[in-house]
Order: structure tokens, then C-alpha cells, then sequence
């Protein structure tokens, strides 16, 4: 049989003093098109007005919170004309959020946003309830136009917190972070799969003072140093190279993830192929090369 001090937790936390400012956790119990209603366990229930629940402009009373979530909310007002306990969930979003976030930027976790709309220079977006600004430069790994930002609206990006300003209400994303590393392991896993001595075509992307990046496809990109494309001293691979044209190389070094190609390599090697014919002569016994002894086997 149940008795008094099987509810004294409760009887307690009813006659606790409550004030303005505070941060307390409630159970929602109704939900209403203009206001939510919390079970705070206090003597009188809890109101959320619809425009104190969240600064997202995608939120929805009637599909984002339901009945039997839990809710932190701060205090505004402890009687809001009908004897309710007037609160706000953005106001404690903005509290415990911040903390939230400035830990996120300090463990560099990945976390999923969806970008709500587009505007000059980046995207916008919401994380742990505040405003967040994605720049163009950080949602990818190329180059983004400004036009082609809305077509990031209603995607879900993964990202990283990389500036959480609570003085200044400064919140920054990036997902080319993460990109660049899955990139990166991408390309050492391909990396992996190539042998030194392979022997494969590729195209000239770019020249350098130092030699030419020749792409291999499948995202592989390897070196040509300058004196590595001829047999011939270059002054400029443009000497002897343009961008975009087809060559052979050979794979001659492997070393933290980079790979080392040759043209010089496959030239040597056309070099020791070409040998002088030789024209053997069966005799009778003694050898000779007078031209008199050939003309007589043919029967001059």
C-alpha cells in the first residue's frame, strides 16, 4: 500500500520555489496549435507559447514535439494571467545549446544538419536549435557559385562546428573538412591497389616549373618531376609537354600517398630494346666474310 513517502519526491519538488530564470525539465501533455502544455511537477502545469518553442522557421507545433517528450525550458514569468508557469524553450536553447556546442567545437564530432534556405555567400541551417551559417567555401570541395547555392536547400550536409561565438551569436559549419579527409582516404585506398613498376597512360592535367601532374583516372593524380620527362635537359615541361595531352608513364615510387611516375623511364627501356639485326650464314666448316666466298655460295 502506497504511502506518503512514497510520494515525498514529488510533494517536494511541488513546493519548491520556482523563479524567473530558471531551467527546469517538464513532460509535454498537450499540444495546442498556439501554446504547449508541461507537466513540471509542480502545483500548476507549465505554458510554451508557439513562438517561444523554436527560432527554426521549419518548425512545426503539430509535427515537431508530441506528447510525452521532454522539454528544457527557462522560466519567464511565474504566472502568465491564468495562473500557469510561463516558459520559453528558446531561451534555455540558447543556454544549454551553446555548451553544446562549444564542446562539439572542441571534439571536432561530425553532426547532420539540413540547410533551410540560401543566402549571399553561404547556406543557413540549424544546429541544437541556434542559427548556423554555412560559408559557400565550406560546403564543398570545388568551387561554388552563388547561384547554385538554393541547391543545397532541404539537403542534409554533414559537418563540423569550426567557430561557436556565444558573445557575438556566431555560429560557423563546414563540411569541407570532412569531405577532404573522406577524399583522402579514398584516394590512399586506390593508392594502394598501384604497384611501383606499373606501366599506364595518363593525361598531362597541369604543368609546373617542376614537372607535370598526369591524371590516371580514377581520381589518381602522380608527378612527373622535370627530369623525369625526357632524356633530353628541359628547361620547362611545357618544352616538350601541353595540358591535356595523352602519355605513357611508369609508376616508379610510392611514399606518403604520392605517386612518382616516369617518362623517362619507358624511354631507357625503348632504348635497350633496339638492338642492331645480325644476319647468320650457315659454312662448311670455315667461317669467313670475304665477298668473294658469298659470291660463290650464291653461285656467282
Amino acid at each position: 500500500m502506497e504511502t506518503m513517502e512514497d510520494f515525498k519526491d514529488e510533494i517536494d519538488r511541488s513546493f519548491r520555489q520556482i523563479k524567473e530564470g530558471d531551467i527546469i525539465t517538464g513532460t509535454v501533455i498537450g499540444v495546442e496549435d498556439t501554446y504547449v502544455m508541461l507537466d513540471i511537477k509542480y502545483y500548476t502545469q507549465g505554458i510554451i507559447k508557439a513562438e517561444d518553442l523554436s527560432d527554426d522557421p521549419k518548425f512545426s507545433i503539430r509535427t515537431d514535439i508530441k506528447v510525452g517528450d521532454e522539454v528544457t525550458a527557462t522560466v519567464v514569468a511565474t504566472d502568465d494571467g491564468n495562473g500557469n508557469i510561463l516558459l520559453s524553450k528558446k531561451e534555455a536553447t540558447k543556454v544549454v545549446a551553446w555548451d553544446k556546442l562549444k564542446e562539439l567545437l572542441e571534439s571536432k564530432e561530425n553532426v547532420t544538419v539540413t540547410v533551410s534556405e540560401a543566402v549571399k555567400s553561404g547556406v543557413v541551417t540549424f544546429l541544437e536549435g541556434i542559427r548556423a551559417f554555412i560559408p559557400a567555401s565550406k560546403l564543398s570541395l570545388d568551387y561554388i557559385d552563388d547561384d547554385k547555392l538554393a541547391d543545397f536547400v532541404g539537403k542534409k550536409l554533414e559537418v563540423r562546428v569550426i567557430t561557436a561565438d556565444e558573445k557575438n551569436q556566431k555560429l560557423v559549419l563546414s563540411a569541407k573538412e570532412i569531405l577532404r579527409e573522406k577524399a583522402d582516404a579514398e584516394r590512399a585506398q586506390k593508392v594502394s591497389n598501384v604497384q611501383v613498376g606499373l606501366v599506364t597512360e595518363g593525361t598531362v592535367e597541369s604543368l609546373q616549373d617542376y614537372g607535370a601532374f598526369v591524371n590516371l583516372g580514377n581520381g589518381l593524380t602522380g608527378l612527373v618531376h622535370i627530369s623525369q620527362i625526357s632524356n633530353q635537359r628541359i628547361a620547362h615541361p611545357s618544352a616538350v609537354l601541353k595540358v591535356g595531352e595523352k602519355v605513357k608513364v611508369k609508376v616508379t615510387a610510392i611514399k606518403d600517398g604520392k605517386l612518382s611516375l616516369s617518362m623517362k623511364a619507358l624511354q631507357d627501356v625503348a632504348a635497350t630494346e633496339i638492338t642492331e639485326e645480325k644476319i647468320e650464314y650457315e659454312s662448311d666448316g670455315n667461317a669467313t666474310t670475304s665477298l668473294a666466298d658469298l659470291l660463290r655460295k650464291a653461285g656467282f
